[in-house]
């Protein structure tokens, strides 16, 4: 079972258990209706513990379900549910409640954090605005301009601001969500806490200001973007509708539109994207090189340096007995002395031929912006590429592989060749036969390149996507 109920002493506990981060599912959300349903019941229970196993509470929505028709009971029927509780119903969260755990933490009716905890609403990045509540419930508990911030900028909030805004009622500093949900179930039950079922509390105070502020910064940061201005709207009916139904209907009618959006599915095949970019097909069972030698000097190693102890891999400034990867800076000369594995660093716009990189069996490309390298594989076993991806990964590097010849060089020559008014287009063309050619180990990794690196327009999906798309749209 996804989520199972049991008491302890006075206190039912609805424990929601699918790993790896309590996503929510059709089983998850059908089980916090049965199980709540089951706690209403037990008369022994005077207070009701919402509350997660593992590594996090609800990190949101289930992306196994993307794109499949929506399977009954919707989120904000559960939140509903939950809200309407009727007897007092407190979360305790860990981990991060993002999307729908929010959602859901603001359905109930006290809400208690550990130290640590992160809470957001980041639809906005897949396309989309909170649609089970978050734009009714929440500015009822921090305004509307903190709303407006939150919800279109879709940044995670830190517990200790979280609590000063008023999301959180409290920051515990027990061991487990279980000590802390029980504890303030009690103080709740005893009076010395105080119970706020969001969807009762009155709308917020209209702020015209905020709103116009808002819709400026949008106009001129991203204008063709859809769904950040649909939250706007959605938060302006918190304000202007005349009870919590019809400010959920209007949230609803605004969240459809932007799950029809062609820029939703743009954002989510670039959510896909990202996922394993550093994956190496038909590659099972690699792992991370422990001992790496990062050789000459480059600001990539003072990253790489600050990455290194939480990710339990020991740097090294030469190689030596215990080397199984070496890393050198462009230029830098190779200790012939030690046969382990060596990659190349080059940076882009720099020449392709760098005395490192001759004999090389894999290259990385850094991009000029910094957010994204590509690890190359110019003649290595593709288990040692993984190896080597898996490595530079764990050092907090985004990585895309691939093999023969560097997409990301590939599209900065094409961009600089082209004027500026072309460059989109040189770069439709270009991802089109790269693929042809195979350099690709996924058509994905080119629009990935593209966005994270030469700002191609994310909500478009990339320029393979693109161009795809409208081969196809000419076919029809």
């Amino acid at each position: 079972m996804s989520v199972h109920y049991q008491r302890h002493g006075d206190i039912g506990v609805i424990q929601i258990a699918n790993p790896p981060v309590n996503a929510l599912g059709q089983a998850v959300r059908s089980g916090l209706v049965n199980t709540l349903k089951e706690g209403i019941a037990d008369t022994d229970a005077k207070a009701l513990v919402v509350l997660a196993d593992g590594r996090t509470f609800i990190a949101g929505a289930d992306i196994r379900e993307f794109g499949k028709p929506p399977q009954a009971p919707l989120l904000p029927d559960v939140i509903t549910h939950l809200e309407a509780c009727p007897k007092p119903l407190i979360a305790a969260l860990h981990g991060t409640a993002l999307g729908g755990g929010l959602e859901v933490a603001l359905g109930c009716h006290y809400r208690i954090a550990l130290a640590g905890t992160r809470v957001g609403l980041p639809e906005v990045k897949l396309g989309l605005l909170p649609g089970a509540g978050g734009t009714q419930r929440l500015p009822r508990l921090v305004g509307v301009e903190r709303a407006l911030e939150m919800i279109t900028s879709g940044r995670f909030v830190e517990a200790e601001e979280a609590l000063e805004a008023g999301i959180i009622d409290a920051i515990s500093d027990a061991k487990t969500p279980l000590e802390a949900g029980l504890a303030a179930a009690q103080e709740v039950l005893a009076g010395t806490q105080t119970p706020r079922i969001t969807g009762q509390l009155p709308a917020p105070a209209a702020d015209s200001q905020a709103i116009t502020k808002t819709l400026e910064h949008l106009n001129q940061q991203s204008p063709e973007l859809f769904s950040p201005f649909r939250i706007v709207e959605a938060i302006q009916a918190c304000v202007d509708a005349e009870s919590l139904e019809a400010g959920l209907r209007r949230e609803r009618e605004l969240f459809l539109a932007c799950m029809d959006s062609p820029q939703r599915a743009g954002l989510i095949h670039l959510f896909f994207a990202a996922r394993s970019p550093h994956l190496v097909p038909d590659v099972e069972k690699a792992s991370a090189f422990k001992h790496v030698a990062l050789i000459g000097e480059h600001p990539l190693f003072v990253r790489l340096q600050k990455a290194a102890q939480k990710a339990g891999i020991s740097l090294t400034s030469a190689p030596d007995e215990a080397t199984e990867l070496c890393l050198l800076a462009p230029n830098a000369p190779r200790d012939s002395g030690k046969a382990c594995p060596v990659i190349a660093l080059e940076e882009i716009g720099a020449g392709s031929d760098s005395a490192s990189s001759k004999d090389s069996a894999l290259s990385l490309i850094i991009a000029e912006n910094g957010h994204i390298a590509e690890l190359i594989n110019v003649s290595a076993e593709p288990l040692i590429q993984q190896r080597a991806a898996l490595t530079l990964k764990a050092l907090r590097l985004n990585i895309v592989v691939s093999h023969q010849k560097s997409m990301l060089r590939a599209m900065h020559a094409a961009t600089q060749q082209a004027p500026t008014s072309e460059r989109q287009s040189a770069l439709e063309q270009l991802s089109v036969n790269m693929a042809k050619q195979g350099f690709c180990y996924r058509e994905s990794d080119l629009d990935l390149l593209a966005v994270e690196a030469f700002g191609y327009p994310r909500h478009l999906g990339g320029p393979h996507r693109q161009a795809t798309l409208s081969t196809a749209a000419k076919d029809v």
